[in-house]
C-alpha cells in the first residue's frame, strides 16, 4: 500500500508542479480567476472531508477491536460524507458550466486575463477532477469493506484491508487539504 501511495504522491506532485509554474507565470490572471471559486462551499467540503477522516479512523479502530457493528457504522458514515463532498463538487461544477468557465470553445471570462483564466480553470478541473475520481474509487472500496465487515470478515487478528483503505482515504483527504488553499484562497487575503 505504501508503494501505491508513493506513486500517487508522484502523480499529484506533477499536478502541483504545473500549478506552481502557471501560478508563477500568470499571478494576476490566477488571482482574477480564483475569485470565481466559491470559498464557503470549498470550506464546507474541507470540513466534510476532515469529518470523513475521523469516521474512517474510528472504523479502523473498531476493526482493530473486532467490533463488527461499529466498523459498519463508521464506514457508512465515511461513505455518506464522501457522497456529500461529491454532491457539493457537482454543484460547483454546474456553476462553472452555467457561467461558461469550463475551458474550451465556450469559455468566457471578462477582463484582460481571459487566456490566463482559462489555464487556471484547466488546472482547477484537472486537479479537482482527479481528486473527485479518487473519491469515487474510495467510496467503491468503502462499500466493498462495509459489505465484508457486515459479513464478519474482519476481526482483531485480520483487519488489514480496513487499514489499507483507511490509508488511501486519508491520502485523498490530505490532497484536498492542499487543493483548497491553493485554488480557493489564492486571491483572498
Amino acid at each position: 500500500m505504501w508503494a501505491f501511495l508513493t506513486t500517487e504522491v508522484l502523480f499529484f506532485g506533477g499536478m502541483f508542479m504545473a500549478y506552481i509554474l502557471y501560478r508563477t507565470w500568470y499571478p494576476d490572471g490566477w488571482l482574477a480567476a480564483s475569485y470565481h471559486l466559491d470559498v464557503p462551499l470549498g470550506a464546507f467540503n474541507t470540513a466534510v472531508l476532515i469529518g470523513s477522516s475521523l469516521t474512517m479512523a474510528l472504523a479502523v479502530h473498531a476493526a482493530q477491536e473486532g467490533r463488527r457493528n461499529q466498523i459498519v457504522t463508521f464506514l457508512l458514515l465515511t461513505i455518506l460524507l464522501g457522497g456529500v463532498f461529491l454532491g457539493v463538487k457537482v454543484i460547483e461544477y454546474t456553476d462553472k458550466f452555467t457561467h461558461h468557465l469550463v475551458p474550451g470553445p465556450h469559455f468566457m471570462f471578462d477582463g484582460p486575463f481571459a487566456q490566463q483564466a482559462q489555464i487556471f480553470f484547466s488546472v482547477y478541473f484537472a486537479m479537482t477532477g482527479m481528486h473527485a475520481l479518487h473519491m469515487v474509487i474510495g467510496i467503491g472500496l468503502l462499500t466493498w469493506l462495509t459489505i465484508a465487515a457486515w459479513k464478519g470478515r474482519f476481526s482483531r487478528e485480520y483487519n488489514t484491508p480496513v487499514e489499507n483503505v483507511g490509508l488511501y482515504w486519508h491520502f485523498v483527504d490530505i490532497v484536498w487539504i492542499f487543493l483548497f488553499p491553493l485554488l480557493y484562497l489564492v486571491g483572498h487575503h
